[in-house]
């Protein structure tokens, strides 16, 4: 019965399903009026049309028209936007090819107009973004939330399938409803942002709290501030711990070589600094090398460059004492005068090869960034990296003195020089070797100081006051003193600079060495055999 009805209906049902497989659910497009807004009036009018678009538009359409505008490429005229690149203009909304208009203008972008662009791109992360992008945005959002961005986090939060970056959202959220205008979402928003201590929940906290009108809301946000406070102090603790290790270890490398050059053969070496700077410069020579010839394998160049800055600095050494301060020994004023002199010399010619301003010496890509441990504490890897290559050239020196003929030599010279050429040892060729060794090992400090700091003539006079305090403190010859101090000046400097400053702190920890050796000169560990009796 119902078939000559569907004889009649046949041709309007065929196009009816012919459209429906042609349909396909509408997403959020750019609209020609967002962008016509966005290209013509004042900033303020185009930023919040900006931000509508943002919140509501196609993601990778919106992207591109920014982009376009950021770079100069968008023209207008009264009734519509066009894309001009590269000699093809562009429908914005649809991005097919489209006729210029007669009287098209461009659109002009000043200073503002584009940072809010770039804050416009960088929230459209949120949506067309890989994890990392899509968690770097949420953060980025955390820091400048406001409420006319709550569409666009609400959006992101619905479509959001990662936990890390869905959490991240959700606290954007709650910074920007403490700028809503009711203040039970303001209270809210406050309990909410204590639960994740962070530093820019803290500095969001207090900036509401500056203008906080509501004393409800005040004691709210105060309540909230503490708890952030007590969930930060732990990982500000460990931060400051861990740079006095830091700098510990870069005491430590400093010293191990004045240990051996003054601890066990008496020689006050005040050129040990230029010695550090030779290694740091030779670091620097072997970097523009790689750069040069070996582009491909750039980042791989300081392991080349720790036996190359080994080798110069020691055989610079070689060469000053067997010039100089071979014919010293006995005398440590004259070897004090003599080094002093050296150190002259040798960066007047660091400046006449290389010139008198700072070199650049670049961290390799797996030396740049950190390990997050809390959200106020990250672990730079160059700094990682560099307490454990401290106690690695620890380990080695502490091997080559206690358990090879080398160090057995250099034991049996410095306890009894006499002794020790009746039995056979050539005291010349140990002076030179260990020497060499101490300065070879201030050429590996020079080394790792060129990951963390300027490179420069003057890089060895910062640090060779502080080397001498933790080698007399340690205990002269002591290596395991020598640790201890340089661990424990390095933890104890940086606690005090939070309490005094920098400078107040050096002229603290000054004061405590001259107290610590005024009641035990012989610093923490005391020379044993022969050599304390002398």
């Amino acid at each position: 019965m119902f078939s000559p009805l569907l004889q009649r209906c046949r041709p309007w049902l065929g196009a009816a399903l012919s459209a429906l497989a042609m349909w396909q659910p509408a997403a959020y497009a750019l609209t020609a009026e967002q962008a016509l807004a966005m290209a013509d009036g004042d900033n303020t009018s185009r930023i919040a049309a900006m931000q509508d678009a943002v919140a509501t538009g196609e993601a990778t359409r919106v992207s591109d028209f920014l982009q376009a505008l950021r770079d100069g490429e968008v023209q207008y005229t009264a009734e519509r936007a066009f894309i001009v690149r590269g000699g093809a203009v562009l429908d914005p909304v649809t991005g097919q090819a489209t006729a210029l208009a007669e009287g098209a203008e461009d659109a002009s972008t000043n200073n503002r107009m584009r940072r809010e662009i770039g804050n416009a791109q960088a929230a459209l992360n949120l949506l067309v973004g890989n994890d990392a992008e899509r968690l770097e945005a949420a953060r980025a959002m955390l820091k400048g939330a406001t409420p006319e961005r709550l569409p666009l986090l609400e959006k992101a939060l619905a479509k959001e399938s990662n936990e890390a970056v869905k959490a991240e959202l959700e606290m954007a959220k709650s910074a920007a409803l403490l700028g809503s205008a009711d203040a039970e979402q303001r209270i809210a928003a406050a309990q909410q942002m204590a639960q994740r201590a962070t530093p820019a929940t803290r500095l969001l906290l207090n900036e509401q709290l500056t203008q906080e009108p509501d004393d409800k809301v005040k004691v709210v946000l105060k309540r909230s501030l503490a708890e952030v406070a007590d969930k930060l102090a732990w990982g500000e603790r460990l931060g400051v711990a861990f740079t006095g290790i830091s700098l510990g270890s870069i005491l430590l490398l400093v010293a191990l070589g004045l240990a051996i050059t003054y601890g066990l053969m008496g020689v006050i070496n005040m050129a040990h600094g230029e010695l550090m700077m030779i290694g740091a410069y030779a670091t620097f020579v072997v970097q523009g090398l790689f750069r040069r010839y070996l582009p491909e394998y750039f980042d791989w160049y300081l392991l080349a460059a720790i036996p190359v800055a080994f080798m110069a600095s020691a055989l610079v050494g070689a060469v000053m004492e067997r010039s100089v301060l071979r014919f010293l020994y006995g005398r440590p004023l004259e070897t004090l005068l003599a080094t002093w002199g050296i150190s002259l010399v040798l960066m007047q010619l660091v400046r006449t090869f290389f010139g008198a301003q700072n070199v650049a010496v670049e961290n390799p890509v797996w030396m740049s960034g950190g390990l997050q441990v809390l959200p106020n504490l990250m672990l730079p890897w160059n700094r990682v990296i560099i307490i454990v290559f401290a106690f690695a050239v620890l380990a080695g020196v502490g091997y080559l003195i206690a358990k090879t003929r080398m160090g057995l030599f250099v034991r049996g010279v410095t306890q009894n020089r006499p002794i020790a050429s009746c039995m056979g040892v050539n005291t010349a060729r140990v002076d030179t070797m260990a020497f060499a060794l101490g300065s070879g090992i201030a050429g590996l400090a020079g080394c790792a100081l060129s990951q963390v700091g300027n490179v420069g003539p003057d890089l060895g006079q910062s640090y060779i006051v502080d080397s001498f305090m933790v080698v007399v403190l340690g205990g002269v010859g002591q290596l395991a003193g020598t640790v201890y101090a340089a661990l424990g000046l390095g933890i104890l400097n940086k606690f005090l600079e939070g309490w005094t400053g920098a400078v107040l702190a050096k002229i603290a920890v000054l004061i405590f060495i001259i107290a610590f050796i005024q009641k035990r000169p012989q610093g923490i560990f005391a020379m044993k055999g022969r050599s304390a009796e002398a």
